[in-house]
């Protein structure tokens, strides 16, 4: 037996020509060499066949190897004919091109005719090389031509095991030999005998990108964090209607108010008196008052008619005591005979009630007061002091105010614009030397500075433009001061000004105001004489305004809910009115322990342009009702409504910081006009943990277009203000001025009663919402290959129109494009009624209910502990070196693949600028021939037949192609480029 073995792998083939009459083919394969034949399996119905099978002859002479030739032969087995069989291609391979083990690769054949009159397509991935392995044992081969006798390569056993189970359907969509893996070097690992399963050298199929419509939902997510559309009873029935209407998107709840006025006739001077209100389990404390007989009150307490037991509702008077307060007098009320109150009903009015002591006698004191049944569309209900909670919550008056209900209005905010142009006279203390100034200005707490000047001199000039963020009314003045840097670390003042901002001048466009000469004040010092002063007065050259023709930008620019510029005048006519229903909110995670058990007092929080809104804070409650409407004017409909859930922790101590539970935005332009949506939003919450759902917010929002003209108009007018792009700001200027805006957004709605505090305003306007994250990096790269889906889709679709995958397809093709080459004013009107018959086909497939955040588009259902751990670290970072060294070399290797990424595009235009540049003379000698070659051909011949020429050659058949790049791209890739310069 000869030692030298010749070993075949037979991969698989692919696109091969249809030949059992029905688009398909059950192909064999037939291997010839030195006069023996072996056959592989027979693949059904597979015009894509995957064989992985191993054929092994022996070599009789190593000698004459390279005079001998392979030969491969794909016939298709026709099983209604016996013994009848369709060639379907063939490969020869000369003995000369036989490789070692070592160094043989799959390679693919292209298929080769038999005869002149042969019709054959597709290629065969075969891997051939030359092999002594003494364990090898060549393949039992047969003499016999007939197919009947002939033996495959495989027992039987081995047969039954290289037909997988899947369905042939599946196994005719495997074209693995396109992206086949690389085999082992290993000559054993090649040489063994294995038993080999149609697939197992297949590499991973890449996975096929989703065709995502153009109105699609998200992609689908855990459900337990998906968006729940509900039919809640709103007003007192389903809203059916686009009516506005008032409290018509809450569920009506009925209360129990009590409007405690004032009190006479207390029985002693020396009283400090106060009123409890009191039924079942439920009470409200008004302030009291120290020594007063004839207090007066006027406050409102509302009680939740669901929660109410009690028949019986006692106003007590009592005076207040130290140790133990001492009762006066009490009122009492049938809860059964408390008459009910309907809007528009007038105000019920107050009545004096003679109070009973203990006893049940009547005393000569009186109370002054109301009670009824209403809903929250009382017009005292905003006001009230709620008490939805148990006895054992702060209910007095000075608590019951940080738990109301408020609207709030965020102040008109302006930019400052100061343009330094020159100084002059600038004479330092030190007058034997040349000052080096720059220009300090402070504006509230924002500080900026001028660069210093570069000519040192005492006319120092400087034209720039500083620009700061103030609100009305204007209380802080602009404070500006000329320094000199007499060292390192120490600087002198010159010379000050104070301007005030209520003379300044305001602009609503570009037009530039005259400028000013403004007399400095030199700081004296109390001990100096001031006749030895210098009599030359410093002045500076100054232009002041307040730029009213932008929009001040307090929110992130993606979430923003106002885009009008501050300037009133500029302001259009509003579109239309957004309604917010928020009805309740369910399975709130506990965020504080009172009484051995998780609870929360939790209030929601609303934001639209310059209104802010607060509901009620429910004490004590998971599962709180809060049923408050609110609307607002829409003036733009791409905004954005904000609304946050937070957990009030002010009731133990004002220093506390109240809780962010959960947000949910709203983006009008998808909400339909006059359409009602109710839906559960799930408040999910991405902390060092993972993503975590905190509980769900049930809300009802209807969008009433007003005027459908000025929506329609306003679709084509610039989303910002026009200063914002006649002078436009830096994005980094940008950024800064928006958190100057929060500060200040922040700062006045805290002087508020309740507060508004500084960490609600930050979670609202997002704040943080730009520092460095893996996690979200990873989310806007795969949303840019998102945006991409079509065009590669499209491709691919070209791509089986020039390959001919489909005839009929690509011959529709081809008369398609020569029509439109031919008549080339339909062009356009195909492409636009092609672009209305997919807008009216997605039409079916349109969103039924808002977007909502997904935590699939987010990537935060897998992203990694230490990627959260880095997102949530702070600015500058307090981790452990050793930490912050691994994050760095990750953020390196990152960067590394990308700036690889980006060298490789630059490169590519860096060949294209070359063509013309003589870079690479023979190159550029080439382009030049080819440029005129062209231009005279294309005058000579009309642009129709050009392009139809051209069209075709691209779709030309796979006949006509050479598997190798084109002469085009092989010159465009020899073309220089900077790389040779590069360190």
């Amino acid at each position: 037996m000869a030692t030298l073995k010749l070993c075949v792998e037979v991969v698989g083939a692919h696109n091969l020509m249809a030949k059992d009459g029905q688009g398909s083919s059950n192909p064999y394969l037939e291997l010839h060499f030195d006069g023996k034949k072996l056959q592989s399996t027979v693949k059904e119905k597979n015009l894509d066949p995957v064989w992985n099978e191993s054929f092994y002859f022996s070599v009789p002479d190593p000698a004459i190897l390279r005079n001998l030739a392979l030969d491969a032969y794909i016939y298709n087995n026709n099983a209604k004919e016996a013994q009848s069989r369709s060639f379907l291609g063939k490969v020869t391979i000369n003995g000369a091109s036989f490789a070692s083990s070592s160094d043989a690769v799959v390679l693919r054949y292209p298929l080769e005719k038999r005869g002149v009159f042969s019709r054959v397509r597709g290629e065969l991935a075969l891997k051939v090389y030359v092999t002594d392995d003494p364990t090898i044992k060549p393949s039992t081969c047969s003499s016999e031509t007939k197919q009947t006798e002939e033996v495959p390569a495989f027992s039987e056993a081995e047969k039954s095991e290289e037909v997988p189970k899947e369905s042939k359907k599946s196994e005719a969509k495997q074209q693995t030999f396109h992206a086949l893996s690389k085999p082992d070097a290993a000559n054993g690992a090649l040489h063994q005998a294995s038993k080999y399963v149609v697939g197992a050298m297949k590499a991973p199929e890449p996975a096929v990108p989703n065709v995502v419509r153009m109105n699609s939902a998200a992609p689908v997510q855990p459900v337990d964090f998906a968006l729940k559309e509900t039919s809640p009873l709103l007003g007192g029935g389903h809203v059916d209607r686009a009516s506005i209407g008032t409290y018509d998107l809450v569920e009506k709840m009925q209360y129990l108010f009590v409007r405690v006025v004032k009190a006479k006739d207390l029985p002693s001077m020396d009283v400090d008196p106060y009123v409890e209100v009191r039924i079942g389990n439920y009470k409200g404390v008004t302030k009291h008052f120290e020594k007063q007989p004839n207090p007066v009150w006027n406050m409102v307490f509302a009680f939740a008619r669901e929660r109410i037991q009690a028949t019986v509702v006692e106003v007590e008077v009592k005076d207040k005591a130290n140790l133990k307060d001492d009762f006066i007098g009490v009122a009492r009320f049938d809860f059964n005979e408390v008459p009910v109150r309907v809007p528009p009903d007038s105000p019920l009015a107050p009545e004096w009630y003679c109070l009973m002591d203990k006893k049940g006698d009547k005393i000569k004191s009186d109370l002054m007061l109301s009670v009824w049944i209403g809903t929250q569309a009382d017009e005292a209900f905003p006001d009230a002091c709620h008490s939805d909670a148990a006895s054992s919550i702060d209910s007095t008056a000075a608590a019951s105010t940080l738990i109301r209900s408020k609207v709030y209005h965020a102040p008109r905010l302006w930019y400052v614009r100061v343009s330094i142009i020159e100084a002059q006279d600038m004479i330092p203390q030190d007058k034997t030397r040349i000052p080096d100034c720059y220009v300090k200005a402070q504006l509230g707490t924002q500080l900026m500075k001028t660069r210093p000047n570069q000519a040192r001199n005492f006319n120092p000039i400087w034209n720039e433009d500083l620009v700061f963020v103030t609100a009305e009314p204007f209380e802080d003045p602009l404070i500006l001061s000329v320094e000199d840097r007499v060292a390192p670390g120490k600087d002198e003042t010159i010379g000050k000004i104070i301007i005030p901002l209520n003379i300044v001048q305001k602009r609503a466009d570009d037009r530039i105001f005259p400028s000013r000469w403004f007399n400095l004040e030199k700081p004296v010092a109390p001990d100096t004489d001031q006749s030895k002063e210098s009599k030359i007065s410093s002045r500076v050259h100054l232009r002041v305004c307040l730029d009213g023709g932008y929009h001040v930008l307090d929110e992130s620019t993606h979430y923003s809910s106002d885009l009008r510029p501050a300037a009133k005048p500029l302001w259009k006519p509003a579109i239309g009115v957004l309604e917010l229903g928020i009805l309740n909110a369910a399975g709130l995670h506990p965020m504080k322990t009172r009484d051995g058990k998780g609870t929360s007092d939790t209030y929601c929080v609303a934001k639209y342009g310059s209104k802010w809104v607060r509901t009620r804070t429910v004490m004590d409650n998971l599962f709180p009702k809060y049923n408050e409407q609110y609307i607002w004017e829409v003036f733009d409909p791409a905004t954005v409504l904000t609304v946050g859930v937070f957990d009030n922790n002010q009731l133990s101590s004002n220093e506390n910081v109240d809780a962010k539970i959960g947000k949910v935005r709203v983006r009008i332009s998808t909400l339909q006009t006059g359409r009602v949506y109710t839906h559960s939003y799930p408040l999910l919450v991405l902390n060092q943990s993972g993503v975590k759902k905190m509980g769900e917010l049930h809300l009802a929002i209807r969008f009433s277009c007003t005027s459908f003209v000025n929506m329609l108009h306003v679709y084509s007018m610039p989303l910002l203000p026009k200063m914002h792009y006649i002078m436009p700001f830096s994005m980094m200027q940008l950024e800064i001025l928006r958190h100057q805006a929060v500060n200040i957004v922040a700062t006045r709605l805290a002087r508020s009663e309740p507060p508004l505090r500084k960490e609600i305003v930050e979670y609202m306007c997002d704040v943080d919402s730009h520092p460095w994250s893996m996690r979200k990096s990873k989310a806007n790269f795969f949303r840019l290959t998102s945006v991409f889906i079509g065009v590669i889709v499209a491709s691919n679709w070209f791509r089986d129109i020039c390959l001919w995958k489909n005839p009929i397809t690509t011959v529709l093709v081809h008369a398609l494009y020569l029509m439109l080459i031919s008549f080339p004013d339909l062009i356009l009107p195909i492409i636009f009624l092609y672009m209305f018959l997919i807008g009216i086909w997605n039409f079916r497939f349109r969103p039924r209910h808002p977007p909502h955040m997904s935590t699939k588009i987010s990537q935060a259902e897998i992203v990694h502990p230490d990627e959260l751990d880095e997102e949530f670290d702070t600015f500058p970072t307090n981790r452990n070196p050793d930490l912050v060294k691994m994050r760095y070399d990750r953020l390196r290797s990152v960067a590394g693949r990308i700036q690889t990424v980006v060298g490789d595009i630059a490169t590519q235009g860096e060949r294209f600028q070359s063509i013309l540049s003589w870079r690479d003379p023979r190159a550029t000698t080439i382009f030049l021939g080819f440029c005129i070659a062209a231009a005279l051909i294309l005058y000579v011949t009309p642009f129709q037949i050009v392009a139809g020429l051209a069209g075709l050659f691209v779709m030309r058949h796979p006949k006509f192609r050479h598997p190798l790049p084109s002469a085009i791209v092989n010159f465009f890739r020899r073309l220089p480029a900077r790389t040779d310069g590069m360190l």
